[in-house]
């Protein structure tokens, strides 16, 4: 377990923009309905309420600053290996079993490659935020996956839809692989993706249809710690406020994926008639 105790950093992203865009604190008080006060104290490093972060992150990112998603940039350029986490209420703590175990891989702390993954996966939730670490994988355990059968059959068994498949023996090969394993690193699948899995353990599509239309619609790859060793190779960087300008842009990115991925597996229904189906591939 190790504590998060990284905030906002609110000064320091205040400032910014009071240069930028060649304000004084009056100025970004009128236009962003925050008090001289308040705007003073935030100046002086003392901490504020979410409902004052919204208003000033709002404005920002209505004036076209992409605050967050540049800082992803330079915190890669920092720290060289950055993951994010989003949460959707928080995080004071991390621990390896802290997730549900129906998630892709079972019980585990979940991060993305991109600040993008995570806020996708939180978009939804009006108190989320998302975070950055800094990690490790030195002396630690690797799992690695790439879009393959294996991969739809691992996510496939911890979110409980293989059913009568979940003992067969390939499928039990894989998953002691990931339990002995002190992280996995796969292709993240969303609810979209799980849904077209889902067509494939109830026979409705073919493992070729299936594993294509996957493929076309990557969100790059999650990285899963699953143990108490993995956990220490983790430090937190960052906590990022997520106003609501933003995260209703994301959930207007994430409809108009769905469109896309909606026709690529109709595609994918089209060219790939002749794969093996998952009473044939568990045979």
């Amino acid at each position: 377990m190790i504590m998060t105790r990284c905030s906002y950093r609110i000064k320091e992203d205040l400032g910014f923009i009071l240069e930028a865009e060649r304000l004084n604190c009056s100025e970004l008080s009128e236009r962003t309905k925050i008090s001289r006060t308040t705007i003073d104290e935030i100046a002086k490093g003392k901490k504020t309420t979410d409902s004052v972060c919204e208003k000033f992150y709002a404005y920002a990112y209505r004036s076209k600053y992409r605050i967050n998603s540049v800082k992803e940039e330079m915190a890669r350029e920092q720290y060289k290996h950055v993951l994010f986490h989003g949460s959707k209420d928080g995080l004071t703590e991390i621990v390896a079993d802290g997730s549900r175990a129906n998630c892709d891989f079972g019980k585990g702390f979940y991060l993305g490659e991109t600040y993008y993954q995570a806020l996708a996966f939180v978009c939804e939730n009006e108190k989320s935020s998302v975070y950055s670490f800094e990690y490790s994988l030195e002396g630690l355990k690797i799992k690695p996956f790439e879009c393959s059968l294996e991969w739809m059959l691992a996510i496939c068994y911890y979110r409980g839809t293989l059913g009568e498949y979940a003992h067969n023996d390939r499928v039990r090969s894989v998953v002691s692989e990931i339990e002995a394993a002190d992280v996995v690193i796969a292709p993240i699948a969303d609810n979209k993706m799980f849904y077209i899995m889902t067509q494939f353990t109830e026979g409705e599509i073919n493992a070729d249809v299936a594993l294509h239309s996957l493929s076309a619609s990557s969100l790059g790859s999650q990285y899963i710690f699953r143990t108490p060793k993995a956990i220490t190779r983790l430090k937190p960087i960052e906590r990022y406020f997520l106003c609501n300008p933003e995260r209703e842009e994301c959930r207007h990115q994430l409809i108009e994926r769905s469109y896309e991925i909606d026709t690529k597996l109709k595609l994918a229904k089209r060219e790939f008639k002749t794969g093996l189906y998952i009473e044939e591939v568990l045979k």
